[in-house]
């Protein structure tokens, strides 16, 4: 077990740094090979009219002066050793992991993601518990009663939720919960200064989240659930005098779960990169939002960071499927 873990960690970091590389060069390299100059590069960093010399500077301080190859190698060295940068009449100096500095807000982009993540966090891992417990649940007594009353409706309670954009379930949950009916708050409060009030504000962005992914989970379930439930081994472990809750949670749940671990390793890892439709309904200062900032403004350090860091978390979520399923299936390490 702990040379499989060895193995998938070694590959989680060169896949890290593939991806890394295929980032920087999409924000770097194909402008370069779509016929953008590095004075034109440098000059979306720059208000209208801009001068020469601030061309000059500015294509400096991002290395766009430089080989595409260099730049790459400073940016990986800035996340390991930290990075300093000219600002003609005064130097700044980005510590550690160095995601890069932004010269229109002239600050670090990594202190401001890890500020904005644990909003983003508080917003994922709520969220998830409600989705997950929720939708396997329905899923579970959806696929033990099939084509009853309770299966239709929940099927048809999560087609809508699938169906729904967020835009709409989320704008719909603020007017009724925050206006129609002031029963929540709307300012997000840390989750040390005050768990109720944080829970508070967050129910509404859990639940609109939540009613999306849990319509996926009660499918998937129920679809899973279908099938093993008819399997071979569920017939044995009957006529062996199992009780009812002990076949369908230890063995027929057990086994359609696989699926499950793997769709939620994907949803949580892409949410912690960043919610960007549900943190910008809910006014919530997350990466998301963060993420929107950038690309509004065009700011591309900004984009760069948001994006390593959503890359990031999907590939410790597909390091942690992988662990689950070997603890899960012994023949995993095998293979």
């Amino acid at each position: 077990m702990i040379s499989y873990i060895l193995r998938r960690t070694v590959a989680a970091v060169i896949l890290l740094l593939v991806v890394s590389a295929v980032t920087f060069a999409i924000f770097f390299l194909l402008p370069r090979m779509a016929g953008q100059t590095a004075d034109q590069l440098a000059q979306q960093y720059i208000g209208k009219s801009p001068s020469k010399a601030d061309i000059l500077a500015v294509k400096h301080n991002l290395g766009l002066d430089q080989p595409v190859y260099l730049q790459y190698w400073h940016f990986i060295k800035g996340i390991v050793v930290g990075a300093t940068y000219d600002l003609g009449p005064t130097t700044v100096h980005c510590d550690a992991p160095c995601f890069g500095y932004s010269f229109k807000t002239h600050q670090a982009v990594w202190p401001e993601l890890t500020d904005r993540l644990p909003v983003t966090a508080s917003l994922a891992a709520g969220a998830a518990v409600l989705w997950l417990v929720s939708g396997v649940a329905v899923g579970v007594v959806s696929a033990l009663k099939p084509r009853s009353f309770f299966d239709r409706t929940f099927m048809g309670v999560a087609l809508a939720g699938v169906s729904l954009p967020m835009f709409f379930t989320g704008n719909l949950a603020i007017l009724l919960f925050t206006y129609q009916w002031p029963i929540f708050g709307r300012t997000y409060v840390p989750f040390t200064e005050n768990p109720a009030q944080w829970a508070n504000t967050l129910f509404p962005a859990w639940c609109s989240l939540a009613l999306l992914y849990s319509a996926i989970y009660a499918r998937l379930t129920r679809s899973g659930m279908l099938e093993t439930m008819n399997e071979d081994f569920i017939r044995t472990a009957r006529a062996k005098g199992l009780r009812e809750r002990n076949v369908v949670v230890r063995h027929g749940l057990r086994a359609a779960l696989t699926p499950i671990i793997t769709v939620f390793g994907m949803d949580l890892g892409l949410l912690l990169g960043g919610a960007v439709i549900t943190e910008t309904v809910f006014s919530l200062h997350g990466v998301g939002e963060y993420a929107v900032a950038g690309i509004t403004d065009n700011d591309l350090p900004k984009i760069l960071g948001v994006t390593l860091l959503a890359a990031f978390f999907v590939v410790i979520a597909n390091l942690l499927v992988d662990v689950l399923y070997a603890a899960a299936d012994p023949r995993v390490r095998l293979s």
